[in-house]
């Protein structure tokens, strides 16, 4: 398994849908979260994309000499960006982190949002932009010279120049539940991110992926983006989701999927459709709960529970094929140290060795005229509670 968090550039807080318990999403802080997430051996950071966010591409190279082994998942645009800009963007990046850049291909779902960076594409069209975008874009990262006329895209004679440090091309990931969205991925995408549905809906998901690459030739790598909350007692966690959204009202939730509704992200009505925006039906499968997308847009589900059922779900995803998961939790800082304690030492991951150094400091707690180590989980760091 591959485990990745999440920086919040667009804030963070203690509750859903308030004021109460906010905190200010800095660069301070998201140092703060790159260092903890390096330090305690994630794979990687999903920097999010959108006007309510920071740009992904500027926090990322801040976050990159503050950090030594950290992968940024940093969103390339086929809507908003040129594919040869963006090759020459990414084979930059990759050369200057030693080859920690993944790619995250976000096609847009807000037609608003995205009028306003003057995009006027219909839902299908973006997905036929992000064909011919891929289509330049991989070929151009590898040194080819590209000539292509499209519908939406025309390049002559494109080529970027210096390469990047992976081979062929740093990861692409892409989420996306429309037909269009899919098969796109299965021409292109190394990486399918599914939302955190139900694990029968996520197989067929899988299924429908993999048939089409096999059409294309290739094989796709399975990832879902999820919340979690981890608690040591199954108590804890149920009590620590039910006093994340302990502030919304209904009219916060009725304008927030009043919002989500003008969408036409295909994977944003599924998730709205988990619980149709009812809070008494939140838990849609076992230890699978959907209370961050009363008011949340993306993703919106979280895994919760104590250790051993948090892992153990996670293993269920496992089996029908997904390698990488994306989480997140409230607020980020204090959740990356309590999922890495609790969850990371019940996993089969990647980087074992660092994580296992990690373990073996803790507290030092005077015995008579020893001195031993207080095993890391049962040690908090400050400010955790």
């Amino acid at each position: 398994m591959k485990i990745f968090w999440f920086i919040p550039t667009y804030g963070d807080g203690r509750y859903l849908g308030t004021e109460t318990g906010s905190r200010a999403a800095t660069p301070g802080y998201y140092r703060q979260i790159a260092a903890a997430a390096d330090d305690l051996g994630y794979e990687g950071v999903l920097i999010p994309t959108g006007r309510g966010c920071e740009d992904a591409w500027v926090i990322a190279s801040s976050l990159l000499p503050l950090t030594r082994r950290l992968k940024f998942l940093v969103a390339i645009r086929p809507d908003l960006m040129s594919p040869t800009l963006a090759a020459r963007m990414a084979a930059t990046f990759d050369r200057s982190s030693g080859g920690r850049l993944l790619l995250n291909v976000v096609t847009g779902g807000d037609p608003e949002e995205l009028q306003g960076d003057g995009v006027f594409l219909s839902h299908d069209e973006r997905y036929e932009r992000a064909d011919e975008f891929l289509t330049v874009w991989r070929k151009a990262i590898r040194q080819e010279e590209v000539t292509f006329s499209g519908k939406h895209i025309q390049v002559s004679k494109a080529k970027v120049l210096q390469p990047a440090v992976q081979s062929p091309y740093p990861p692409l990931y892409f989420g996306g539940s429309s037909d269009a969205a899919l098969r796109t991925a299965a021409r292109h995408i190394d990486v399918y991110l599914t939302w955190g549905e139900p694990p029968e809906q996520v197989k067929a998901k899988i299924a429908a992926v993999r048939r089409l690459a096999e059409l294309e030739g290739r094989t796709v790598r399975f990832g879902i983006r999820l919340h979690v909350i981890v608690r040591e007692t199954r108590e804890e966690a149920w009590q620590a989701a039910e006093r994340l959204i302990s502030h919304l009202d209904e009219d916060t939730i009725a304008a927030a999927q009043q919002v989500f509704n003008k969408m036409d992200s295909v994977g944003q009505k599924r998730m709205a459709e988990l619980h149709g925006g009812d809070r008494s039906q939140l838990t849609i499968s076992p230890d699978l709960w959907a209370g961050i997308g009363l008011v949340r847009g993306g993703a919106g589900t979280a895994l919760v529970g104590d250790p051993e059922t948090v892992a153990l779900r996670m293993r269920e995803y496992a089996a029908l094929g997904i390698e990488t998961f994306v989480f997140s939790g409230y607020p980020h800082l204090e959740e990356a140290y309590r999922v890495a304690e609790l969850l990371f030492p019940l996993l089969p991951l990647d980087g074992l060795d660092t994580r296992q150094d990690q373990a073996a400091r803790g507290e030092a707690v005077a015995l008579g005229n020893s001195v031993r180590s207080q095993p890391a989980g049962n040690s908090e760091p400050s400010g955790y509670h």
